[in-house]
């Protein structure tokens, strides 16, 4: 045995055999499945974290679709003025979120006013007709509804830098509606919909979910007990050690990484309220001294992006001193500078009044904090942009140009920003390689698989965490396996690792749907290209992504919104409205980096702090769990860098996923509306004349996807006839339809059982083709050869083509 596994730690379970190193390359060949048939809908509601063991079922004839802001021209008006937020509005308010139905809401995510969302107003949440919120968002955001809703199944901005969101999941049997009383402008409601409601029962509120939330606090591996291996790190570059090898069916349930040559390596960062002001403009406050100070010393906190600030300092409307003019910094740092007041103006007084009065910048004068220092001592603080603050001090200002929040760093020295730079080397360069019964699923950058690709930083997520100031990474993601399973790591680094130790942990389980895998990519983005987070054919679900990005000061990278087109749609399920509102923050992730058990923002770095020249890097993750996205076909999962693929970035990332690479769905048959060959071979009925549309469907601003092609819009009923596999797990009816007019309804018959409505409320007069689903339950589908359809609009019904995707 090996030295590196002789110290193993033997824990209760099964036996792992040692093996030689693996090759660096990707085994290569037919997969099969691990099992034969699939799951439904896998867990619904709470079991969703009180099952995590269940991860790897894939479900069928299950969807994750979104609403959002997002701007339906496909410019970035995503929210700013509110113009896409509204469904519709009625005598409740803006109706956000609307579905005819089984189903699950899962996540919902809001902001505005950088992250107060008071002038929200009430949002209220019905599910089968009952209201299970009706209350303030603020307030729900807050906790203040008390469990379920309460941290971190919900958080506030302070809690999701710049964003509020709420992730308990709520499922409903019929319908669901969602409204908030007053324009929200910037949100997303994420849910689920399910074919029927077999297994589901309504969310009540009054399960307090307490086993959940703790478990959300204190996460974990999914499955208790094991076998433990260990193994010291010791690797050249260019080479790869062997953590473990198991054999038998099981789950790899906690894979751990200490690694003390990456140390964590904190810049101080610091939230603070702020004012400016501009030309002929000014502010007044007044500090508490020493009357036997012998001199003042007042300090100025200041956002020093904003270049050459000069602005005189009256005392008791003396003039005193100057500050400025102020070096111009990079964006994300603070900076502080001070102005010595003379005795002469300040000795034997108890308090002064300080006026700053506007006299030259590259824009404005910020204000965020200033002390006085008197007689060797602190003697007083004032925080602008604190009203209790500014009302205690009389603070005043004039011209105002600017009021918010920065959240900002302080420079670092150079010894600490080298190892801040030798710890991305490690984290980058090493690469984590998992192969299960000969198939390797996993090659990924090492800290971008634990969440953060920037720095050894702090990271408590429900499948991951990273202590810090240990450097121990670990992960509990359950990864499934028929015979064998290995792990490896590659050092592709320049560094050799000298120190660290792993642990794997695997345990007997049943074998399961899905493999783990993972699609991991590096590299500078394309212009008018979305970033691939994943890109895949076969069978799976997403379950979340860690993504490292560095790109221009000015942050502007963050303005691309996600797009998830599953199983080759031409619309998106969802389309997001920017890249720190997918990881559920806002405004740039303006507050601290922060970490919750499904979205964080792990890094954040200036060129004082450890990113390259001229250049910001941030890196966040996301995880998709109640919310995570199957497919049949095909999953294409990308994001804009830039509003419309237009800022030049580097991006990383690491995607998450469960699957095989058979597909399982495929389309059985097509009827294309207007055309008669193809309306008489489906038994086509139904009114309405055949026009020609050209437009295009929802996606990218540049080079969207363009379509001309008859449809028919009627009032009429319409019947027709598809083929489908007699061997289907469920079908999926599938539309293109011109989306010009919203809230179109039909009733719906298939093979003569009356299903629930087709309603889609979704509409956009700019780029009007759409693709929708409607899922047809197993029940009334399996053992059949063809489905014959009847709709009965109840209002004006579009279609130019009904596709019957058959599911296996």
């Amino acid at each position: 045995m090996p030295p590196s596994l002789a110290a193993a730690v033997l824990v209760a379970g099964m036996l792992a055999v040692p093996a030689q190193n693996a090759t660096t390359q990707a085994d290569h060949g037919n997969e099969t499945p691990a099992v034969a048939s699939l799951q439904t809908k896998g867990p619904v509601g709470w079991d969703v974290y009180r099952h995590l063991e269940r991860l790897p079922e894939i479900p069928v004839n299950v969807e994750t679709r979104q609403y959002s802001s997002f701007d339906r021209t496909g410019e970035n008006n995503d929210g700013f003025n509110g113009t896409y937020s509204c469904l519709r509005t009625d005598q409740n308010g803006c109706v956000i979120a609307e579905h005819a139905g089984p189903g699950e809401v899962d996540a919902i995510w809001f902001t505005r006013d950088e992250g107060d969302v008071s002038r929200t107003g009430k949002i209220t949440i019905e599910l089968d007709g009952t209201k299970v919120v009706d209350a303030s968002l603020q307030d729900l955001v807050d906790g203040k509804l008390g469990a379920p809703f309460a941290a971190p199944l919900v958080g506030n901005a302070d809690q999701s830098s710049g964003g509020v969101y709420v992730e308990v999941p709520m499922p409903f049997t019929r319908s669901m509606r969602i409204t908030t009383q007053n324009n929200p402008l910037f949100y997303h409601v994420t849910y689920r919909t399910f074919a029927d409601a077999q297994g589901v029962t309504r969310f009540d509120p009054a399960d307090k979910a307490q086993d959940v939330l703790d478990r959300l606090e204190n996460p974990g591996p999914v499955v208790a007990g094991g076998r433990t291996q260990q193994t010291a790190l010791r690797v050249d570059p260019g080479q790869t050690v062997r953590l473990a090898r198991t054999s038998g069916s099981g789950l790899i349930s906690a894979l751990k990484v200490r690694l003390p040559q990456a140390e964590h390596v904190q810049a101080r960062t610091d939230t603070d309220d702020g004012r400016a002001f501009g030309k002929d403009g000014s502010s007044q406050f007044t500090v508490k001294v020493d009357p036997a100070n012998d001199g003042v010393r007042l300090t100025r906190r200041l956002d020093p992006a904003i270049g050459n600030q000069v602005a005189k300092v009256l005392v008791d409307g003396q003039e005193a001193g100057q500050w400025g003019p102020s070096k111009k910094l990079p964006y994300g740092l603070w900076a502080e500078e001070s102005v010595d007041l003379p005795p002469a103006l300040t000795k034997g007084k108890s308090q002064l009044t300080i006026k700053n009065v506007f006299v030259s910048s590259d824009y404005d004068y910020n204000e965020f904090t200033y002390w006085a220092d008197s007689a060797g001592k602190r003697t007083d603080t004032v925080n602008v942009g604190d009203a209790a603050d500014e009302a205690a001090h009389t603070y005043a200002i004039a011209g105002q140009t600017w009021q918010g929040t920065r959240t900002f760093s302080y420079p670092l020295d150079d010894a600490r920003t080298a190892k801040i730079k030798a710890a991305q080397a490690l984290l980058q360069g090493l690469r984590l390689r998992i192969s299960f019964d000969g198939q390797r699923t996993v090659d990924s950058p090492l800290g971008e698989f634990f969440g953060s690709g920037h720095a050894m930083n702090p990271v408590k997520s429900l499948m991951s965490a990273i202590d810090a100031d240990t450097s121990t990474m670990t992960s509990w993601w359950p990864m499934p396996y028929r015979a064998t399973a290995t792990v490896d790591l590659y050092n592709a680094s320049d560094q050799p690792v000298t120190t660290g130790t792993a642990w794997v942990t695997a345990v007997p389980h049943p074998a399961s749907t899905g493999y783990f895998r993972t699609q991991s990519r590096t590299g500078p983005t394309t212009p008018d290209k979305s970033w691939p987070f994943l890109r895949t054919t076969g069978t799976g679900k997403f379950v979340g992504v860690s993504h490292t990005m560095r790109g221009p000061a000015n942050r502007n990278f963050l303005e691309g919104d996600e797009r998830v087109y599953v199983d080759g749609s031409r619309t998106p399920q969802i389309h997001g409205t920017g890249t720190e509102d997918f990881y559920q923050a806002g405004w740039y992730f303006n507050r601290e980096t922060f970490s919750t058990p499904w979205h964080g923002n792990t890094a954040h770095l200036t060129p004082f702090t450890g990113c390259a020249a001229d250049n910001d890097c941030t890196g966040a993750y996301r995880l998709m769990l109640a919310d995570a996205v199957p497919f049949a076909g095909s999953l294409d999962f990308s994001i804009e860098h830039g509003w419309i693929n237009n800022i030049d970035s580097v991006y990383s990332s690491t995607a998450f996923w469960y699957g095989t690479t058979t597909p399982s769905g495929r389309p059985t048959d097509t009827l294309t509306i207007g055309n008669q060959p193809s309306e008489q071979a489906h038994h086509y009925t139904g009114g309405g004349e055949a026009t020609t549309l050209d437009s295009f469907f929802e996606g990218d601003w540049k080079g969207p996807l363009a379509l001309k092609a008859a449809q028919r819009t009627t009032d009429q009923p319409i019947s027709f006839t598809l083929r489908v596999d007699p061997a289907n797990q469920g079908v999926q009816l599938r539309r293109t339809s011109d989306q010009n007019q919203g809230w179109q309804q039909a009733e719906i018959t298939v093979n003569g059982q009356r299903l629930t409505d087709w309603t889609q409320p979704l509409s956009n007069t700019s780029r009007r083709w759409l693709d929708d689903v409607y899922p047809i339950p197993s029940s009334v589908t399996r053992g059949m050869s063809s489905v014959t359809v009847t709709l009965t609009p109840k209002t004006p019904w579009s279609a130019a083509a009904y596709t019957a995707w058959s599911l296996r």
